[in-house]
């Protein structure tokens, strides 16, 4: 299983980034895909999940109507569009992969993850 992250960066607050996750090793279609983040001193957290088994979404109420998650399964790559960014948002943001749904994204549940990407938010 191979997850690559692309995307992260520096950008002014209120901008926008579209972070990917390339995903290979695995069978796409049968997994659940989710981006974490963690910032420092600080858990690593849910943002977003996509269900590839049936295209549910989980987002942490801290993004909702900001990101917005998509999955391209031509290309196994799962996106995390990211509008109107905050400072607070500024952290390394992982994708990860589960094998099994849960509605509010449970850690737990990801087995493998992405080396991550830096998304850093200037006020």
């Amino acid at each position: 299983v191979q997850l690559v992250e692309s995307g992260g960066g520096l950008v002014q607050a209120g901008g926008s980034l579209r972070l990917s996750c390339a995903a290979s090793g695995f069978i796409f279609d049968d997994y659940t895909i989710g981006w974490f983040r963690q910032a420092p001193g600080k858990e690593r957290e849910a943002v977003a999940c996509f269900s590839n088994v049936d295209g549910s979404t989980y987002y942490a109420d801290s993004v909702k109507g900001r990101f917005t998650i998509s999955s391209d399964k031509a290309k196994n790559t799962v996106h995390l569009q990211m509008n109107n960014l905050k400072p607070e948002d500024r952290a390394a943001y992982y994708c990860g992969a589960a094998a099994v749904w849960g509605r509010r994204c449970p850690r737990e549940y990801f087995g493998w993850w992405g080396q991550g990407t830096q998304v850093t938010v200037s006020s």
